[in-house]
């Protein structure tokens, strides 16, 4: 059974992290078969909106496979952190819109992984956190680094040092997730949004994804010009032919990533 999973329907990609007997946790064959997929819907026409979620109604990923990292030395650690942040940069940057369906714990390795993806829906039974201190490390796939620029440094502080976990309610009073729903209403909301992503247009999607992730990385300035730049390979598209006169002919536009 592939650690893995994944199907596309409605041009919507969904991904089941399969190992509820582990809680989903990540280990180095999972992130591999994760990233080979991710590779995969990047240059899919077909796949216009992405879906990660756990298996199962305990856990969207509990952490990083701890029998792993018990084993680990000082090189193999940093192999594995480098490849699990390319894995979540891969995702972060794959130019397609990502939406975490949080459907339970998401601790370490999958707190991780849900603050790569573009938005994050959580069950209200969800739980958030970032454990690693507990057991002598720290995150490795960018914990330190994503929820600051989410929550800010105190909350992030407090988080990493600490160790604790945190509610839905929290994490979305935080910033850390944008919608909380009820566990029976997740799956259907979170399709319900990646529809409306799916129906989009592709260039545009790409483009503010790609302008709010550069903007993070340099002066205001340089964020700005990269906007005018996003702007006007926006303006060059058939989509913003087709985005306008729909809206002054008063009809739904049909978009093409073109």
């Amino acid at each position: 059974m592939p650690n893995v999973l994944s199907n596309l329907e409605n041009n919507v990609l969904t991904i089941t992290i399969n190992r509820p007997d582990k809680l989903n946790a990540l280990n180095q064959a999972t992130l591999h078969e994760l990233n080979d997929i991710i590779n995969q819907a990047k240059d899919d026409d077909q796949t216009a909106a992405i879906i990660i979620t756990g298996s199962g109604d305990k856990a969207f990923v509990a952490g990083a496979d701890i029998s792993e990292l018990a084993t680990t030395d000082a090189m193999s650690g940093m192999k594995f952190s480098r490849y699990g942040q390319s894995v979540f940069n891969n995702i972060e940057n794959c130019g397609k819109p990502v939406i975490a369906a949080i459907n339970g714990f998401a601790l370490g390795g999958g707190c991780e992984l849900a603050m790569a993806c573009h938005l994050r829906i959580a069950s209200d039974n969800a739980k958030f956190g970032q454990p690693e201190i507990k057991l002598g490390v720290i995150p490795g796939f960018g914990g330190t680094q994503r929820l600051t620029r989410l929550v800010g440094k105190g909350k992030s502080m407090e988080m990493n040092l600490l160790g604790d976990m945190v509610s839905a309610d929290k994490a979305e009073q935080i910033g850390l997730a944008n919608w909380v729903v009820s566990q029976g209403e997740l799956m259907a909301t979170v399709n319900k949004i990646a529809q409306q992503l799916a129906n989009s247009a592709p260039i545009a999607i790409s483009m503010t994804i790609d302008a709010i992730n550069k903007g993070l990385e340099c002066a205001l300035p340089d964020a700005l010009d990269y906007e005018v730049k996003a702007f006007g390979i926006c303006c060059a598209s058939t989509d913003k032919n087709e985005g306008t006169s729909a809206f002054l002919e008063k009809r739904k536009a049909e978009f093409k990533g073109k």
